[in-house]
């Protein structure tokens, strides 16, 4: 069972973005070694005759990167909660290529899911908008501080079930928005889906729960505690989906259509992950569809 945590969550994942002013020891840039190690993958798929999505681990071997996965793996789930690799040549693949690189990597990380609810989400970028479109990351643990120091009254209402829309689900369904378990803090945050699954249910938000969700809202979007990326095309960024909560900005995009962003998105579930309370139930993408009868 969950408790409400009164001191403040320290370590690795209490980071805020100013904490890495001249700091990208979260960026881990790929190699020539790396990358001739992506390439022999993708020749070893090539040659086994599959193709994306029904290739297996076996079939796509990293070579040496995989020796640096066991890191990224404690990193997303006991450390910072998120990583960038960066350096990956996507103008040299094709798009069958790349989507076979970002689903490759997956499988050697964790088991993909393609579905949004995940442990962790990963996000390839092969091509950045005209303008705009800047990837804003921020920790759950430093949000859980803010509040806990400035406003303490409002802490046991995350803690209490409220209903999510979830898109995996065919009803709101509840869950805590924080979370504190064998010893790591974990969120669910997603202000839409709550407000939509209040009102499916019939169950109105209070003044109270409102002014909760306001102040959550205010500390998330703190400057200070944030930290903003420009994803650039090769860039591959992973996030702990109960460790850190991520977002971008508007963009205004390219005319021709070859030229707009594009980006590929991955959904992971990690051997590593952490327990989670019983009350605050992971999610594990769609149902499979029924059979036809």
């Amino acid at each position: 069972m969950s408790l409400i945590r009164m001191t403040p969550i320290t370590g690795p994942a209490a980071w805020r973005g100013l904490d890495f002013a001249g700091d990208e020891s979260w960026v881990y840039r790929l190699s020539a070694a790396d990358i001739d190690a992506l390439d022999q993958a993708l020749a070893a798929v090539a040659h086994s005759g599959q193709r994306f999505p029904d290739f297996s681990r076996e079939h796509f071997p990293i070579g040496a990167l995989g020796a640096a996965l066991p890191a990224f793996a404690e990193a997303l789930e006991s450390g910072r909660g998120f990583l960038l690799l960066r350096g990956l040549p996507v103008a040299r693949y094709t798009d069958e290529q790349l989507k076979s690189v970002c689903y490759g990597i997956g499988l050697h990380l964790g088991l993909p899911y393609h579905s949004d609810p995940s442990d962790v989400v990963g996000l390839m970028c092969v091509r950045k908008a005209r303008e705009g479109g800047l990837s804003s990351l921020v920790s759950v643990a430093s949000i859980y501080n803010q509040i806990l120091l400035h406003h303490p009254q409002y802490l046991a209402l995350y803690y209490r079930c409220w209903y999510f829309a979830h898109l995996c689900e065919p009803q709101p369904s509840l869950s805590p928005i924080f979370s504190f378990h064998e010893g790591k803090l974990s969120c669910r945050y997603l202000r839409q889906y709550l407000e939509l699954g209040h009102e499916l249910r019939g169950y109105p938000l209070s003044k109270v729960d409102i002014e909760a969700l306001d102040l959550f809202d205010q500390v998330m979007h703190d400057p200070a505690i944030r930290l903003d990326m420009m994803l650039e095309p090769g860039d591959l960024q992973f996030a702990n989906n109960y460790a850190v909560l991520h977002s971008r900005t508007a963009f205004q995009d390219h005319e021709a259509p070859e030229l707009r962003r594009r980006m590929l998105r991955l959904w992971l579930k990690m051997p590593n992950a952490r327990v989670l309370a019983p009350e605050f139930p992971g999610r594990n993408g769609f149902p499979a569809p029924l059979a036809a009868a």
